[in-house]
């Protein structure tokens, strides 16, 4: 059966790595995404040393890390990936929600962090919403994230003067905090989803961040969103 227009448009989840010292949890893993890809390719790593050299070999189009590992944090490569393999996506399943270690992985460029104690069923859901470009936050990480903004109006802040964004990248950045994805962004504006990538690039470059997550809050931060 022949793919339709929307299957084509979904962004690989394979090949994967599984950064996971915990053998369990690394079956775990491994079982959601063939679940998605029953052909799906997965390879494991158990420390960053591994993961390192797994990524010397191989090239992924999807990455899930753990932050806690044996020999350091799993920001490090999460920020390695980001420089070195950019078009890698990135997504952390921790047991930690803390919101410094939730917003540090997202500005070392982690496109997502889902927490290891929800059901199968969700962090499933939340993996396949990547095939579509989301950038899955667990809620309650996201709810708690978005109580650190400020509750009440401020006097106006005049962004740093290096930080300007053009009016089509303030119109992508609001749809980008309505949740909507690169080919929703790219219908909305009648734009290529290519071209949208790349404004979305350029904001990334702009406010020094390396998710979508992590520009609506820098972005609101500096009050370019209202």
């Amino acid at each position: 059966m022949g793919l339709n227009k929307e299957d084509k448009e979904l962004l690989a989840l394979t090949p994967a790595l599984i950064v996971e010292d915990d053998a369990a949890m690394q079956r775990r893993l491994r079982a959601l995404l063939a679940g998605i890809d029953s052909e799906a390719d997965i390879a494991l790593a158990a420390s960053l040393a591994a993961a390192r050299e797994q990524l010397a070999a191989h090239a992924f189009s999807l990455v899930l890390v753990d932050l806690g590992l044996p020999d350091g944090n799993g920001c490090e490569l999460i920020a390695w990936l980001h420089a070195n393999r950019p078009e890698t996506q990135v997504l952390v399943i921790s047991a930690w929600g803390h919101e410094d270690l939730v917003l540090s992985a997202l500005r070392a460029g982690a496109i997502g962090y889902l927490l290891k104690e929800r059901e199968d069923i969700e962090l499933s859901l939340s993996l396949r919403s990547i095939q579509r470009g989301g950038a899955p936050i667990d809620p309650a990480i996201a709810r708690r994230i978005l109580e650190l903004l400020p509750q009440e109006p401020s006097p106006p802040t005049v962004p740093p003067s290096d930080v300007k964004l053009s009016e089509r990248e303030i119109e992508i950045l609001k749809l980008i905090a309505r949740g909507c994805s690169n080919r929703e962004i790219a219908e909305l504006v009648s734009l290529s989803r290519l071209t949208v990538e790349g404004y979305t690039k350029t904001i990334y470059r702009k406010l020094a961040v390396g998710s979508r997550t992590a520009a609506v809050f820098e972005a609101k931060n500096l009050g370019l969103l209202q």
